[in-house]
């Protein structure tokens, strides 16, 4: 009866298995095998990871898209071993975090770079070690890269410089030696990394000068973190270039020489260190940088200064320390009337007369420090709960009482988050109680802040803002968190602000490995945000032995594991049976799964038409569909035509207009145009680029799904044709959503692609007016081996050909840049490029005259143009288009500095960059009441033969 019992029971079982495998989906079998490789040298991984089909299984850390693993987060269980090559098996993986365990040892394997969809690498305060490996700068898609806190050696590798991408690098608190490299023509350097707005180098061995070569005007840096490490030379006075710059720390250091001069330049800065250096010359005037919150610059060989009149008038100062920097003569009272003014400490200098606070002090002041100085005379003030030391002045003469002639006793200052209106319990075990007053096992470690604007650590209301709003930012993204505490701020060696954290779980006393990930994947990504006055911070987690089954019974029901042994036999062939099924129906499974997704079964790679598209998103429609759509391709939805074909107008079940390019018979596109397009439109997503829903490619039919534009395009609306009046501020809106399109295209596509089209006939006008960027027949893009330029026959539309494109042959991105050039000039004039045989870009350039408003080009601009309220934005945006223009595509611009230059020229004029162009299509003035679609007659008038060199030449 027992065997017969359990038979039934695996025969149920195998019922339910059979079926589990037929509905299943199974991770990449490459994914898996790399996620097999790195468990067996692992340790402490996460219990559930068993199987065979980690995204199916939702292995703890492993997130999935399609069945490929995506993303491997794992901060804070106690991992322990090395990052060996088999990661690179997991070829799709964008995030890699294993950070706070501190037993990932090891050094970093050098074809890592190989992992080209890497964006995130977060390896924060874990124990590896060796040197950085120079791969890295593969990593073409790496936007975080936060390799602190560990035990890195050698140099900084100069290929990080190729990371365009990159926002966040941080190399601090390691063991790395040599200098900051920069680009030398042959080699790339960190100066080439205009996008990254985070340089965090402190606590290394880095040697040398800083190079001047590492600033430019054209970084979006905002923090720049040296401190501690042993560099020498000047404070190059390049740093002047960068004015985006918040933070700058040049702190404990061998710097020497005097500061430059155009250091305020940096009107941005709001934290100042260059203490403990070997800084000469002059105390560097910092007057204009009223931002300032701390300046530290003590301990330097600066010449004898009398007090400078800029310490008065810095009206955001917090923080002004400066011991040993030589200054003499009184400290007017006027300095101590700074609203925000918390701290000041002169000490070992030569201040002398009679100490005064003025007549209004700030109420934020609690602490000044004046010893070792020449101070004869104090006036005092009642009511003011402040700490003052004169130890060491004349003043303190010996027999004097006054407690300002006494060194303060010690007192950090406390803080611990308050209770939530609760009265607090006993916990047992190692549970803690929570604000909450509930009992839990917190997640634990330390927040370091780098540099904060403030001094006064005993001010507990800001800390408080501190908790709350990380609590609410932990609690917007999901988390499972009840409370958050913060306690024991101090201030340590480096002159860093560290307070301890405690995350307190919700509905439970522990949290699981999936919860301490995600927390520690906020704070070591950057995610939590803290309030702008804690500036750039890091955090490190402690390992949590907390989670729930580690200690499961392992008490097991003997009923359970005895089998009769007259149902052993039947066990053996039913599982024989399983399996034979299974593998059956799995090859069936994915020999369908093949036919479904590949809507190009049929396509013809010998046709001159490459290889299957490889698409990301797009559907695939059938013609039926289509045709039911658009009610059999009537007259009445058709809303444009061209040498391709026609356009027609449908609506999706889901409400979604759409516009169908169908092509004709006997005029299709070539088999590689139509994948091209295709293929790129389907991997690229912004707001002023045409989306692509689909595409329909049976019964010999070629045609693409677009989102419907309702204003048709930038031609349309010039020429008047569409019935809307696009005034001064409407071109310049254009303009700039057209800039970012292309910029998107140039800088963050993958791959980067070359439109080789741009023209007015190929930039829509959404309902509200936004440029979109469409028709990717002629695209090209750009492979790593290909960057710097491709020859490729020449393709284009007469009167925006790049004249060296057409000469050489190299297609490069600044032949999209020229023809946005003269598509500004259309902007401009109204006029098409090439006019009753007038090439605009000569017509401008011949008729300009730089003496006279609007440069002299009334009667070429646009009436509208002409009577625009702002003539020097009209100047300047002609300076942009023939930067554009350039006979040289070396001196033209890159898409992203025409993007700033535009916003430029439109915030200078009066306008918001950021703003809508209005509510609706309907609130512009003379809007037609139809609307025609991109596709016209003129739409495909595109060039792929020889034009006579007389209609390129931009002279």
């Amino acid at each position: 009866m027992a065997g017969k019992f359990h038979l039934s029971i695996l025969l149920l079982l195998a019922a339910l298995l059979l079926q589990l495998f037929d509905t299943a989906a199974l991770t990449d079998s490459d994914d898996f095998a790399g996620l097999q490789a790195l468990k067996s040298i692992w340790k402490n991984t996460p219990p559930n990871w068993e199987g065979s089909d980690p995204c199916g299984l939702g292995w703890e850390g492993i997130s999935c898209a399609n069945n490929r693993v995506i993303s491997i987060t794992l901060a804070s269980i106690n991992l322990s071993g090395q990052l060996s090559s088999d990661i690179v098996k997991i070829s799709e993986l964008q995030t890699l975090d294993l950070s706070y365990n501190t037993g990932m040892t090891g050094p970093l394997p050098q074809d890592i770079g190989d992992l080209k969809k890497l964006s995130s690498l977060i390896l924060v305060g874990c124990g590896f070690s060796g040197p950085i490996p120079s791969s890295i700068g593969s990593l073409q898609q790496l936007v975080y890269l936060s390799l602190n806190s560990n035990g890195f050696i050698g140099g900084i590798p100069p290929t990080i410089g190729k990371l365009s991408h990159l926002y966040w690098l941080d190399l601090a608190d390691n063991k790395l030696t040599g200098t900051i490299p920069v680009s030398d023509g042959t080699s790339p350097g960190l100066d080439m990394l205009l996008n990254t707005k985070h340089f965090h180098f402190g606590k290394n061995q880095l040697s040398g000068e800083i190079p001047s070569g590492l600033f430019n005007s054209n970084m979006t840096l905002i923090h720049l973190l040296l401190e501690n490490n042993l560099l020498t030379g000047d404070i190059p006075s390049t740093l002047g270039l960068v004015k985006a710059l918040e933070v700058v720390r040049l702190d404990i250091n061998s710097l020497s020489g005097s500061v430059p001069e155009n250091l305020n330049n940096l009107t941005s800065v709001q934290e100042l260190f260059l203490a403990n250096n070997k800084l000469t010359g002059v105390l560097p005037n910092l007057t204009g940088m009223d931002l300032l919150n701390y300046v530290d610059l003590s301990n330097n060989s600066f010449v004898a200064t009398d007090v400078p009149p800029w310490f008065s008038s810095l009206q955001s100062l917090t923080s002004l320390i400066m011991e040993k920097t030589q200054l003499q003569g009184p400290l007017p009272p006027s300095m101590f009337s700074l609203p925000q003014l918390q701290t000041v400490a002169f000490k070992n200098n030569r201040i002398n007369g009679t100490l005064s606070f003025g007549s209004n002090p700030s109420s934020q002041l609690y602490q000044i420090d004046l010893q070792d100085n020449l101070i004869d005379g104090f006036t005092q003030r009642a009511g003011l709960n402040i700490q003052i030391v004169l130890v060491g002045n004349p003043i303190c003469d010996e027999g004097v009482t006054e407690s300002y002639c006494k060194i303060p006793e010690p007192s950090p200052p406390t803080y611990t988050t308050p209770l939530e209106n609760c009265n607090p319990q006993p916990c047992t075990e190692d549970r803690v109680s929570s604000p909450s007053c509930t009992c839990a096992y917190p997640y634990t470690g330390t927040l370091f802040f780098r540099a904060p604007s403030f001094s006064n650590y005993g001010n507990s209301s800001i800390f408080a803002s501190l908790q709350q709003n990380m609590k609410a930012s932990f609690k917007s993204h999901g988390l499972p968190i009840d409370a958050v505490s913060l306690s024991n701020p101090t201030k340590n060696i480096d002159n860093y602000l560290l307070l301890s954290l405690q995350v307190f779980p919700s509905g439970q006393d522990y949290f699981n490995r999936t919860g301490i990930s995600a927390i520690g994947y906020m704070l070591s990504n950057q995610t939590f945000k803290p309030p702008k006055e804690y500036g750039p911070f890091y955090f490190i987690g402690n390992s949590y032995p907390y989670f729930a089954g580690l200690q499961a019974s392992s008490k097991k029901s003997s009923s359970g594991i005895i089998i009769g042994a007259a149902a052993g036999g039947s066990v053996l062939v039913l599982l024989l049976l399983m399996a034979g099924v299974y593998a059956y129906r799995q090859r069936k499974r994915a020999d369908t799964a093949d036919k479904k997704n590949d809507p190009f079964a049929a396509w013809d790679s010998n046709a001159n038409s490459g290889g299957v598209p490889q698409l990301k998103g797009a559907k695939s429609f059938s013609f039926e569909e289509l045709k039911r759509i658009t009610n059999n391709f009537s007259e009445l939805n058709d809303v444009g035509s061209g040498g391709y074909g026609k356009v027609y107008r449908g609506t999706l079940p889901n409400g979604q207009l759409i516009a169908i390019k169908r092509a004709q018979q006997g005029s299709m596109q070539g088999g590689l145009e139509f994948k091209t397009e295709i293929e790129l439109l389907s991997r690229v997503h912004h707001k002023n680029v045409v989306a692509l829903v689909g595409f329909c490619f049976e019964q010999g039919e070629q045609m693409l799904v677009y989102e419907f534009i309702a204003n048709g395009t930038l031609k349309d609306s010039l020429s008047g044709k569409s019935g809307i009046r696009l005034d001064w501020m409407r071109r310049l809106k254009i303009a700039l959503g057209a800039a970012k399109g292309i910029q998107y295209l140039h800088d963050l596509a993958n791959p980067p692609i070359i439109h080789r089209d741009i023209k007015s006939n190929n930039i829509l006008l959404d309902e509200r007016l936004n440029a979109k960027v469409a028709d990717f027949g002629l695209s090209k893009p750009m492979n790593e081996p290909e960057r710097g330029h491709v020859t490729t026959q020449v393709k284009g539309t007469m009167g925006y050909l790049d004249p060296e494109y057409y000469m050489t042959q190299q297609l490069t991105e600044k032949s999209d840049v020229y023809s946005f050039g003269v598509l500004l000039l259309e902007l401009l004039t109204a006029r098409s490029p090439i006019e009753k045989g007038k090439y605009i870009v000569r017509e401008v350039k011949q008729a300009m005259d730089t003496g006279k408003e609007m440069y002299n080009l009334e009667s070429i601009l646009d009436p509208i143009v002409a009577s625009s309220p702002s003539p020097r934005s009209v100047e300047r945006f002609v300076d942009v288009a023939l930067r554009c223009v350039h006979e040289s595509g070396e001196s033209r611009p890159h898409m992203s500095e025409v993007v700033k230059e535009i916003e430029n020229i439109m915030e200078a004029a009066g306008y918001n960059p950021n703003a809508e162009s209005a509510s609706t299509s309907a609130s512009y003035e003379g809007h037609s009441k139809g609307s025609n679609h991109p596709y016209s007659n003129q739409s495909l008038f595109a060039y792929s033969g020889n034009y006579p060199p007389s209609m390129l030449e931009p002279k």
